[in-house]
């Protein structure tokens, strides 16, 4: 999905998807009013519905790749 981001305060990992309740990275401000948060597969999933409702869009998915790997585990 691609949009314009908007200034807005950053999303932290207490912000959770509407639709689901995972971690939200993506902030859509509503033409009418009000705003809706979403993890990335939501807003992957409802895009382009997004696109024609939204006045403003704070998107930080970018976030995702900058997860460090997992530590592999002992096998003792």
């Amino acid at each position: 999905m691609t949009t314009a981001v908007a200034p807005s305060a950053p999303l932290t990992a207490e912000d959770r998807c509407d639709r689901c309740g995972a971690q939200a990275y993506l902030r859509v401000e509503l033409a009418s009013g009000g705003e809706l948060l979403f993890c990335a597969h939501h807003a992957r999933e409802h895009g382009e519905k997004l696109k024609e409702v939204a006045a403003a869009v704070h998107d930080e998915t970018h976030k995702l790749g900058d997860a460090p790997a997992p530590a592999p585990e002992d096998e003792h």
